[in-house]
This record gives structure tokens, C-alpha cells and sequence, in this order.
């Protein structure tokens, strides 16, 4: 199969990107897929996503991970299949999506993308770690030793324990800095490895930062592959609404590959 591609990246989260309006690449297997995503004998990325036709919005977006299994959603996936929207001229400076978990609205403005994302109903401990579903499954601990941690050997220990094995789940290490803002590490389940980010994941450790700060709230993030910024509204230490995540999404290049 032939396959015209784009490439682009969410501080670092890189994705493959297929316009699949015409339905050319929807039987792709998950073989294919996943030789698409390596980073030795393909084009490399965390994920691929197909931007297919919606009757009821703006577009759908499908999103796979690099193992090449159909995921949940991918919040620095859903802002740069944003940007891709806009350079196939399917939006302007606005988009409402469909993706795993539902609807979605973003918006672009000079290559900052802002993502709503779903409310988010309750928050879990497991230890002194916190779990909860910002569209994809997080478990957020605090490790003052995050920037240097081997994330990719401490987070597949939890993901793979008695506990979260079966399903999976996504790590994430979090240091608060001394200016408050956070860093995050990331261990991405079906990616298995540490990504450069995860917006999911940033969404995950703001919300769990102000579990206890009731009302409007704004997080700076610090990742490996950028800064982002998370915006929601605490309801009530289980309910958080208004949820937004925002940071830059660039096009990195095009080709052709056959598969």
C-alpha cells in the first residue's frame, strides 16, 4: 500500500498523520501500523492518527498507538490532528471532533492549540499515587527525583504490576518546582517506553494538583519536549469541569511510504 503522510509533534509527542476521508487507509492492520511508528525501519512516532469524515463534525480522529492497537484518547494527539485539520483547509481557527471518548473542541492561534477536554469524575489513591481518567487511564505520583528518574524501568514496574497489568496504565512522575509549576515524566502504555511528553498525562497531574483548590485553576507544565499549560474549574474535589489543555503543535515534514 502506498501511503501519503504527515508528520507532526506536540512538545515532542510525535505523531503520523493520515487523511482518511476518502477511506484509503482504513484497513490498515496493526503490523502495518506499527512498522509506520518504528523508529528504526519506518517514519518513527508515538502514534498514528486517521482524520476521517464526521456527519455530525467537523472531522473524527482515530488514534493508534506505535504497538499499533487502537487506543483511548491522546490529548497532544487531539491538538495536532487540530493543526492538521487547518492545513487541509477542513477549519479555519476552530474545530469540533469526535474521537474515543466523545466530542471535542479546539481552537488554534498562531500555532498554540487549545484542547477542551472531558470532565473528569472522581480521583482514586493507590498509596500515597493518584489514578484518574483524563480520556486515557493515569497514575500520577510525586518523586522528587522525576527529572532523573529511569522512567521507562520504574514505569513499566507499576504498569505491568498485579494491579494495572490486564489493562494497563499511563505513569507519570511529577516534582513540584520551586515556582510551583510542575514536571512531569511520562511512561506511555502501548508506546511502552517514556515519551516526550503526554497531554493526557499532563491533564492527569494538574487535576491532581488542585484536587484541593476549589474553583478556577491554571497549571503550568513542564515536560521533557515543551511547556503546556492546563485550565479547569474544581467543582468540588471530585468533579472538575472546564477542563483545557493548551500548548504549541507544529507540522514537522511530508512523504510517501509503501507498506
Amino acid at each position: 500500500m502506498h501511503i501519503q503522510f504527515y508528520k507532526y509533534q506536540g512538545t515532542g509527542n510525535d505523531f503520523i498523520l493520515l487523511d482518511n476521508r476518502k477511506n484509503l487507509y482504513t484497513d490498515l492492520t496493526e503490523q502495518q501500523i506499527k512498522k509506520m511508528c518504528d523508529r528504526h525501519f519506518g517514519i518513527g512516532a508515538d502514534g498514528l492518527m486517521l482524520l476521517n469524515e464526521s456527519n455530525f463534525a467537523d472531522f473524527a480522529m482515530k488514534y493508534y498507538n506505535s504497538d499499533g492497537k487502537e487506543s483511548s484518547m491522546c490529548g497532544n494527539g487531539g491538538r495536532c490532528i487540530t493543526l492538521f485539520a487547518q492545513e487541509l483547509k477542513i477549519i479555519e481557527n476552530e474545530a469540533k471532533f469526535i474521537a474515543i471518548d466523545g466530542l471535542h473542541y479546539s481552537t488554534i492561534d498562531d500555532g498554540e492549540v487549545e484542547l477542551k477536554m472531558n470532565d473528569v469524575k472522581g480521583i482514586n489513591t493507590d498509596g500515597k499515587a493518584f489514578v484518574l481518567n483524563t480520556g486515557s487511564p493515569h497514575y500520577v505520583c510525586y518523586d522528587d527525583d522525576a527529572k532523573t528518574l529511569d522512567v521507562r524501568k520504574e514505569g513499566a514496574a507499576i504498569r505491568y504490576n498485579n494491579t494495572y497489568s490486564r489493562d494497563g496504565i499511563n505513569v507519570n512522575f511529577v516534582k513540584v518546582m520551586a515556582d510551583k509549576t510542575l514536571f512531569v515524566a511520562t511512561y506511555e502504555r502501548g508506546v511502552e517506553d517514556e515519551t516526550l511528553s503526554c497531554g493526557t498525562g499532563v491533564t492527569a497531574c494538574a487535576i491532581a494538583q488542585v484536587r484541593d483548590s476549589i474553583g478556577s485553576n491554571y497549571v503550568r507544565v513542564s515536560t521533557k519536549g515543551g511547556t503546556l499549560m492546563v485550565k479547569c474549574v474544581n467543582q468540588d474535589k471530585e468533579n472538575f469541569t472546564d477542563i483545557y489543555l493548551c500548548g504549541p503543535a507544529r507540522f514537522c515534514f511530508t512523504g510517501e511510504i509503501n507498506v
